[in-house]
């Protein structure tokens, strides 16, 4: 490489985010497309797979005795590593361009890809204090340096602040800073402006990650803003919440071809099972279920929000499926689900000691039931 090509590399890696350095030299490629981008490649298909050593022979009786032949099909062969059928009804649903995206295997296997890709071991990355923890759990683990900023509290709401991220990113020359847009556990909601001014305000090597595990439940989810890849952004969404498929961890990112073309360079090709991608493409292919969904599940979450503040509940904003309830101190939320747990019912409490007096619930028709939750009822009145 010429003097001249190196100043210039040097330069793009100075004035925009950066990857992991390894990732500027050639490679590594795939070595596993898989046969479904090379039928795309021939433009015919491959009847006869005789090279792949997947297992076509197995009987799998027992799998079509308990699950059906159709499953079974989806079982004997590698998933589409491009996961090409399902990006095509991303572009249909949501109006993406093809190449902005990429699918792994949840919005969780998505985060880690990115910290993989662009901030290596020793390098710092910034959260807000108490958000969703898996980001922390694999920062961590990756050796990163996590930095974390408390939130804004105010009478109705707890907000990741955009100005302390923008801030403590500045401070500690960090290398990435996350968002949960709409926020978990709080449910908090920035706008579309607020997030491209913090994008502005970060230093410009410094990339922003926004998880948007929720965005279906906000209800300017189909603003045209959102089918648009922002530079030095990285946007992670799931299948998991609004269309239900938790289970078979399906989730996709948002980003710039070029950053696409380094994420795929880190990702596990075949995280993602056949029978994983043929069930969210018919999921997607029955759209008008999922809005029905998403629309049910709205309509419970101001049913079950307005139900506590009735008995007078401290119950936060959200664009979620849930609502967040803050009781009176940590002890007080820790014991009232312990004692819900006994009883059978499991909701959330934030494990950061920041948001320990937050109470989780989700907005399932089984939270409606009269006496379901009578203990946090009792914990917002205890005269009750």
């Amino acid at each position: 490489m010429s003097r001249d090509a190196r100043q210039t590399r040097t330069m793009q890696r100075e004035t925009k985010p950066r990857f992991a350095d390894h990732l500027y030299h050639p490679g590594p490629d795939n070595p596993f497309p898989g046969i479904w981008a090379l039928q795309r490649r021939l433009g015919h298909a491959i009847p006869h797979r005789l090279g792949s050593n997947e297992g076509l022979d197995m009987p799998h009786q027992a799998l079509r005795q308990h699950f059906g032949d159709v499953m079974v099909e989806h079982a004997y062969c590698y998933g589409d590593a491009e996961a090409f059928g399902l990006r095509q009804r991303l572009v249909h649903h949501y109006g993406f361009e093809l190449d902005n995206l990429l699918v792994d295997a949840g919005c969780d296997s998505l985060l880690a890809l990115t910290l993989r890709a662009t901030a290596p071991a020793g390098t710092t990355v910034i959260s807000s204090a108490g958000t969703y923890p898996t980001f922390g759990y694999f920062a961590k683990g990756q050796g990163c340096r996590l930095v974390e900023v408390d939130y804004q509290e105010s009478t109705s709401q707890l907000a990741p602040d955009l100005d302390a991220l923008a801030r403590a990113a500045h401070q500690h020359r960090a290398r990435l800073v996350y968002l949960a847009n709409p926020d978990n556990p709080t449910g908090h909601l920035h706008a579309p402006d607020s997030i491209e001014c913090l994008r502005r305000e970060l230093p410009k090597d410094c990339w922003l990650l926004l998880d948007e595990a929720y965005h279906d439940f906000r209800d300017d989810a189909d603003h045209p803003d959102f089918r648009r890849a922002l530079p030095g952004v990285i946007r992670c969404r799931t299948l998991s919440k609004a269309h239900g498929l938790a289970g078979l961890r399906v989730g996709f990112a948002i980003a710039q071809p070029d950053v696409i073309a380094m994420l795929q360079k880190v990702r596990i090709h075949y995280a993602v099972s056949a029978l994983s991608l043929a069930a969210a493409e018919v999921v997607l292919d029955h759209p008008e279920e999922s809005r029905r969904h998403i629309q049910d599940v709205m309509d419970r979450r101001e049913k079950l929000a307005a139900h506590f503040r009735r008995l007078g509940g401290n119950v936060l904003d959200s664009a979620t499926n849930f609502i967040g309830i803050r009781l009176a101190n940590a002890d007080l939320a820790s014991q009232v689900q312990a004692d819900l747990l006994q009883e059978g019912k499991l909701v959330a409490r934030a494990a950061h000691p920041a948001l320990g007096h937050v109470l989780r619930i989700t907005a399932l028709e089984d939270a409606l039931v009269p006496g379901r939750l009578t203990r946090i009822e009792q914990a917002i009145d205890p005269g009750q």
